[in-house]
């Protein structure tokens, strides 16, 4: 059985801190490339961050850049995105996904998502 559980979320002043944590199992963690996405009521789901399998590669959404900073532990299967100089327009729940990459060798994507966890910030 996959999961992917987020934890991290909550409440946080303009400026501040908050570090995700994506918990992954059920499958082979350490193949898989794993990203961060956000979305807010009423608009597209964007991606924030991401990282190859083996963390040699990242890519960041040129709004978060020098801001988040993703990572991985594969001897603890977790993904995590460490968020600082956060901003109003930061807030969205936010979405950790695990990619195969073998949408080519397969001819569709597989992938994985989690529940999300909430990121409010405000004054």
């Amino acid at each position: 059985q996959v999961q992917l559980v987020e934890s991290g979320g909550g409440l946080v002043q303009p400026g501040g801190s908050l570090r995700l944590s994506c918990a992954a199992s059920g499958f082979t963690f350490s193949s898989y490339a794993m990203s961060w996405y956000r979305q807010t009521p009423g608009k597209e789901r964007e991606l924030v961050a991401a990282i190859t399998s083996a963390g040699g590669v990242t890519n960041y959404a040129n709004s978060v850049k020098g801001r988040f900073t993703i990572s991985r532990d594969n001897l603890k299967n977790t993904v995590y995105l460490q968020m600082n100089s956060l901003k109003p327009e930061d807030t969205a729940v936010y979405y950790c996904n695990a990619d195969s990459e073998r949408v080519y060798e397969l001819g569709y994507r597989v992938d994985y998502w989690g529940q999300g966890t909430q990121v409010t910030v405000s004054s």
